[in-house]
C-alpha cells in the first residue's frame, strides 16, 4: 500500500525532495507561497538582472501531476496523531511519513524598533519593497541639492555582515550610484553595513575575502564592524561602537542579521540543541520518531563542514539523501548517511562583478559574474526550467534595470 508522504516547506529542501520522490509515492507538498524562490539570486532580482519567473517559478509548473500541492500556512504539527493543521483549513492532513523543511525566521534579537521599522530581505515582495524605497528616496532629492544633502537623503543601512549583507549592500550601492549619475544629481549615496563581529563574512576563506573587501571599497560601502544596533526608528538607526552611541538618519534599514528557529519547531516536544534546532540522526530522521525527517535551517546535522550550516546549499544537498532514505524507509530497506562538504562559493559583488570559489580556485570580476550565473543555472529546479532560464540569460542578457523615477 502506498504510504502518504507529507512535506512541509517548499524551499530547497522541501521542493527538491518532492521532485526526487515524484511519481513513486503518494506525495503532498505544503507551502505558504504559490512559488519556489531561488534565494541566492534574490539580489539579482532586486537589481533587475533577472526576472521573477527566472528564480520564482510556480510549484504547479515544477511538480508533476502525481504530486499534490497545497498552499497554506502550517499552524500545528501533532506527531502523536500523525496530523498537521493548516490555517483556513478545517480538517487536518494525516500522514504516514512527515518531512519537515519549514526554514527559519528572521531574528531581530530584541532590538527596539527592528521588527517594526526595518525591511526584511527574504521574499520577492521584500525585494520589491526595497527597490521601491530606493526609488522613492531618489525621487525626493531635488536636482539642485548640495552633495551633503544628496548623501543624507540617500543613506541606507544594511544590518548583518554575512554573505547576504555584503551581496545586498554592494548591489544597492551600484544601483543607487548609477541612478544618481543618470539623474545628474550632485554627490553620491551612502550605504552602510553593520556587523557585530570584528570582520565581515567570517565563514569565508582569505582568498575570496580579498575580492569581497575590494568590491566593498570599489562600491564605497561603509563597513562598521564590532558595532551593534541599539534602536531603529522610522527615520534612522542608533549604533553602538565601543560604548559610544551614534544616531544616523536613514532612508531605509534592511535587516539580514541572522535567523532564528521557526516558531512551529519551538512547540514540538522533540530533542533539540541549545539553539533550538531539531537534532537529527545521520539518516535525517528525528530522534524518537522514525517516520519523521527534518532538514535545512531547522535541523542540526552533525556530519557537515561548519561553513555549510544554515545555507541553501546544505538543504539542496540534504534533499538527495532525504529522498533516498524516505524511499528506503517506505520499502523497508536500510537507510544511509552522508558527509556534506562545500560544493563551492559564489558571491555577487554589485551589478558588474562577483567572486566564485570552485575546486580550490577563486576567480573574481565580470568573468566570475558570468560563472555565477552558469553555476546557478545548473542548480535551478527541473531540467525544463533550467533550459528556459539558461536560454533567456544567454540570448536576452542579464543587464541590471536602472532605478527609474516612479511613474516613468
Amino acid at each position: 500500500m502506498s504510504q502518504r508522504i507529507l512535506i512541509l516547506g517548499g524551499g530547497f529542501g522541501g521542493l527538491f525532495t518532492a521532485l526526487s520522490l515524484s511519481g513513486r509515492q503518494d506525495v503532498t507538498l505544503v507551502s505558504d507561497e504559490d512559488h519556489f524562490l531561488f534565494k541566492p539570486m534574490l539580489y539579482e532580482y532586486l537589481s533587475g538582472e533577472v526576472e521573477a519567473w527566472h528564480i520564482a517559478p510556480d510549484y504547479k509548473e515544477l511538480l508533476d501531476e502525481g504530486t499534490r500541492f497545497i498552499r497554506g500556512k502550517v499552524t500545528g504539527i501533532n506527531l502523536d496523531a500523525s496530523e498537521v493543521t493548516l490555517e483556513n483549513r478545517s480538517e487536518p492532513i494525516s500522514y504516514d511519513v512527515l518531512l519537515i523543511a519549514l526554514g527559519a525566521a528572521t531574528n531581530y534579537a530584541g532590538v527596539e524598533g527592528a521588527e517594526q521599522f526595518t525591511l526584511p530581505f527574504r521574499t520577492l515582495n521584500d525585494a520589491n519593497r526595497l527597490r521601491r524605497r530606493m526609488t522613492e528616496a531618489l525621487d525626493r532629492v531635488p536636482p539642485a541639492s548640495a552633495p551633503q544633502d544628496t548623501r543624507g537623503k540617500l543613506t541606507f543601512a544594511v544590518v548583518g555582515g554575512g554573505a547576504s549583507g555584503v551581496e545586498l549592500a554592494t548591489k544597492m550601492a551600484d544601483l543607487l550610484r548609477d541612478a544618481v549619475k543618470r539623474r545628474a544629481l550632485h554627490g553620491e549615496p551612502r550605504v552602510l553595513v553593520i556587523e557585530m563581529a570584528d570582520r565581515l563574512v567570517p565563514g569565508m576563506g582569505q582568498e575570496i575575502r580579498r575580492y569581497v573587501e575590494d568590491a566593498l571599497e570599489a562600491t564605497r560601502v561603509e563597513v562598521h564592524t564590532e558595532t551593534s544596533v541599539v534602536k531603529v526608528t522610522a527615520s534612522g538607526i542608533t549604533l553602538d561602537h565601543q560604548n559610544a552611541h551614534t544616531e544616523i538618519e536613514t532612508a531605509a534599514v534592511v535587516w539580514v542579521a541572522g535567523v532564528r528557529v521557526n516558531p512551529l519547531i519551538e512547540q514540538l516536544a522533540i530533542e533539540k540543541d541549545r539553539r533550538g534546532l531539531i537534532i537529527v540522526q545521520p539518516t535525517l530522521q528525528v530522534r524518537g520518531h522514525e517516520n519523521v525527517f527534518a532538514l535545512g535551517d531547522i535541523a542540526f546535522y552533525q556530519d557537515v563542514v561548519p561553513t555549510l550550516s544554515g545555507t541553501a546549499q546544505l538543504a539542496f544537498q540534504q534533499s538527495s539523501l532525504l529522498a533516498r532514505n524516505v524511499k528506503a524507509f517506505v520499502e523497508g530497506r536500510e537507510l544511509k548517511s552522508k558527509h556534506f562538504v562545500e560544493l563551492g562559493e559564489a558571491v555577487s559583488l554589485g551589478t558588474e562583478r562577483a567572486a566564485v570559489l570552485s575546486a580550490g580556485k577563486v576567480i573574481g570580476g565580470p568573468l566570475a559574474r558570468q560563472a555565477r550565473f552558469a553555476m546557478y543555472t545548473s542548480r535551478l529546479p527541473t531540467w525544463h526550467h533550467r533550459l528556459r532560464v539558461g536560454a533567456s540569460w544567454f540570448f536576452e542578457g542579464t543587464e541590471p534595470r536602472p532605478l527609474q523615477p516612479l511613474g516613468f
